[in-house]
């Protein structure tokens, strides 16, 4: 056998091992929803009337209702300043700590907020990454 020959035949089996394991690992993982992610929304932590800290939110809007991300892309400054609004108006503020803010409210409010700007059924869920507070020390309610 010549080196030419022990060379091809390395590459062509090197090829087929891979297309293989590709597949198999295609298989065993479903595909993951569209989603769209939003970075970094300074929402204030609001108690007794007074503006107490800022929480910087990341979440990902889970997109469902025959949208795509390419569709929903533009709209993410919308659904910021929606986002932004409510947490102004009715704040999300959890009791007693005031470097979070209350998750389930603040998908509720986005999901709601996002049937208007984008159509009915366009967001399935709104997921938090993570929550930075501006502040971490020296937060003590009542003070």
């Amino acid at each position: 056998m010549d080196r030419r020959t022990l060379i091809t035949s390395g590459t062509v089996a090197l090829a087929g091992v891979a297309a293989t394991s590709a597949r198999a690992s295609s298989s065993k993982t479903p595909a993951e929803a569209p989603a769209l992610s939003i970075p970094g929304v300074g929402l204030p932590v609001i108690a007794d009337g007074r503006l107490r800290n800022y929480v910087f939110v990341s979440l990902k809007l889970h997109i469902g209702g025959g949208k795509t991300v390419e569709q929903m892309r533009p709209k993410e400054a919308f659904f910021r300043d929606a986002l932004v609004k409510a947490a102004h108006r009715t704040p999300f503020t959890v009791a007693g700590d005031w470097t979070r803010l209350d998750e389930n409210r603040m998908s509720a409010a986005l999901v709601a907020a996002a049937n208007a700007i984008s159509g009915r059924g366009s967001v399935a869920r709104a997921e938090i990454i993570a929550q930075n507070p501006r502040l971490r020390a020296g937060m003590t309610p009542g003070v």
